[in-house]
C-alpha cells in the first residue's frame, strides 16, 4: 500500500491517478479526502499509516513537514519515502523545506526528494489564476528564466520514485524542457486566450501591489537572491526517470486554454 498525502492537490491527486493506472494499491489522505489526514490533528496519522510501505510526502505551503509524523510512518513499517520540495530553497531561505529534507534523510527509510521549478499549474489551479483573470502578473523577478514543470511530469517521477528501484538516496531537480521569463510564459497564454495580460517583474511593482508592507519588502529581497542566480538550467530528469520527453509550457497552456479554465 502507498500512502499518497495530499491526495487532493496538484501532484498529490495526479500521483495517486498514475498509481491506480498502473495496479498498485493507493491510500489517498488530504483533509477532504478518501482517508482523513491532517497536519495539526496527529489522531489522523495512525490510520492513515497503518499498512504501508511507502509515502508521498507533502505538506501544504507554510506547513512543516512533523518530524513525529515521518518517524510514525517509519516505526510502522514504511520503508520508501518520496518527498515533495522545491527547488532553490536554500537560496529563499525555506527553513521549513530544509527541515522536510533533513527529516526524511535521517528517517532511516529509502528517501528520494522532488525539487520541482514552479509548477504550470500555478497558472490555471494555483496562486496566479487570479492574476491571470484580473490580466496583471507581478512577480519580481524580471527577465530571469525559470524552468517551469507540469504537474504531471512531477507526479510521473514521483510515481517511479515510489514503485521503482535506483531512485533511493537521489534529489532530482525537475524542470520542463525549456526555460522562461514569466514574461514569455505570460505572453503565451495571453496568445491563447485572445486577452493581453501585462508582466511587472520590478521589485518597486511587488512592493508597491502590497501596498508598501514591511513583509513585501523582505519577500522582494528573497526573490531577489533568486534573481541573483540567474536562469534556471534545465534538468533531464523526466525524460531519464520517465523515459519521455517533459511537457513543454506551450503545449501546457495549449490545453489549459481548451479546457477554458481563463474563461472571464
Amino acid at each position: 500500500m502507498i500512502l499518497v498525502l495530499g491526495a487532493t492537490g496538484s501532484t498529490g491527486r495526479r500521483v495517486a491517478d498514475l498509481l491506480r493506472a498502473t495496479g498498485h494499491p493507493v491510500r489517498a489522505a488530504s483533509r477532504s479526502g478518501e482517508t482523513r489526514f491532517d497536519w495539526s490533528r496527529p489522531d489522523t496519522w495512525e490510520a492513515a499509516v497503518s499498512g504501508v510501505s511507502a509515502v508521498y510526502l507533502m505538506a501544504p505551503d507554510g506547513t512543516p513537514v512533523d518530524p513525529s509524523f515521518v518517524s510514525l510512518a517509519v516505526e510502522r513499517g514504511v520503508e520508501r519515502i518520496v518527498l515533495l520540495s522545491s527547488t532553490a530553497i536554500e537560496t529563499m531561505g525555506d527553513e521549513r523545506l530544509m527541515s522536510a529534507e533533513r527529516t526524511v534523510r535521517d528517517s532511516g527509510a529509502e528517501w528520494t526528494i522532488l525539487r520541482p521549478s514552479w509548477f504550470d499549474q500555478n497558472f490555471d489551479e494555483g496562486f496566479f489564476r487570479p492574476a491571470i483573470m484580473a490580466e496583471e502578473v507581478i512577480v519580481p523577478l524580471g527577465d530571469v528564466r525559470q524552468g517551469f514543470v507540469d504537474a504531471g511530469d512531477i507526479a510521473a517521477v514521483a510515481a517511479a520514485a515510489l514503485t521503482e528501484d535506483g531512485h533511493a538516496g537521489r534529489s532530482y531537480e525537475v524542470t520542463g524542457p525549456r526555460s522562461l521569463t514569466f514574461g514569455e510564459a505570460v505572453e503565451l497564454i495571453s496568445a491563447a486566450i485572445g486577452r493581453e495580460i501585462r508582466y511587472l517583474g520590478g521589485d518597486e511593482d511587488y512592493i508597491a501591489a502590497q501596498g508598501f508592507s514591511g513583509a513585501a519588502i523582505s519577500e522582494a529581497k528573497t526573490f531577489a537572491a533568486l534573481r541573483d542566480l540567474g536562469d534556471q538550467p534545465v534538468s533531464e530528469t523526466v525524460p531519464q526517470v520517465t523515459g519521455r520527453p517533459a511537457k513543454d509550457f506551450e503545449t501546457y497552456v495549449a490545453e489549459a486554454a481548451s479546457k477554458r479554465v481563463w474563461r472571464m
